[in-house]
């Protein structure tokens, strides 16, 4: 299991990262200083490591002159937000550089850019009796291949690298699709069918996503832009109008 150390003093934020990481899949340490840090890297190996600048003791940038030949993959996040602030960081090894306050999802993809930039990334991920193999971007079930799309398939990753943590659908557009998400598209999606009538033929609408369905749900108008069934996964993105 991937390996991170949280070097946070802020406790609230240490322990809303740290609970998030694990929710992910991740291993994770917390410590509060930069002693505490430099005491911890000595006692274990991490595959990644998360720092905060200002830190009793010794602060991050101190810190990561002890890091940096360690080879260790660091993000620092920090409310020192200037230009000179993040130069100096990457200067000193850093490999991203997050400022306060920030989304966990960004957080979450920012780390899972660091790890698979250093091939860190888990390889396999199971769920239940589902196989997904990042390397090959294949999905199996009882060695039985279960054919998707890409976009099937990144948007499985997406939920399954984010379990338990609700994603806006601004979010997911701009993470699978690319690009800003404006709301366009879908509201003039809605305009041409029935919300009444389940849609069977799938319809290849211009955002590059298939519209399954249109439903009635408590009262509410909704456009399943995906859905799948995979075995007793149902993998699916419906927007409210």
């Amino acid at each position: 299991m991937t390996q991170i150390l949280v070097v946070e003093d802020e406790r609230p934020i240490s322990n809303l990262i740290a609970v998030n990481l694990r929710k992910a899949g991740y291993a994770c340490d917390c410590v509060f200083d930069g002693m505490a840090a430099a005491d911890a890297l000595e006692e274990k190996s991490y595959d990644l490591i998360l720092l905060d600048v200002m830190l009793p003791e010794v602060d991050g940038y101190e810190l990561m002159n002890y890091i940096a030949p360690l080879e260790i993959p660091t993000i620092f996040l920090t409310a020192k937000a200037t230009v000179q602030d993040r130069v100096r960081g990457l200067k000193l090894g850093a490999d991203d550089y997050l400022t306060k306050p920030f989304e966990i999802i960004e957080l979450l993809a920012r780390v899972e850019t660091v790890l698979r930039r250093y091939h860190k990334t888990e390889r396999m991920i199971m769920i239940h009796d589902l196989v997904i193999d990042t390397a090959s971007r294949s999905v199996s079930r009882e060695e039985e291949i279960i054919s998707l799309t890409k976009k099937e398939y990144d948007l499985l990753l997406l939920f399954v690298r984010n379990k338990n943590i609700a994603l806006y659908r601004e979010t997911i557009y701009e993470q699978i699709w690319g690009g800003e998400y404006l709301g366009v598209s879908l509201a003039e999606t809605y305009d041409t069918l029935n919300p009444t009538e389940d849609i069977e033929k799938e319809q290849e609408k211009d955002i590059g996503c298939q519209l399954y369905g249109v439903y009635e749900e408590a009262g509410e108008t909704i456009a399943y832009l995906f859905r799948k069934n995979i075995g007793d996964i149902v993998l699916s993105a419906k927007f409210y109008r």
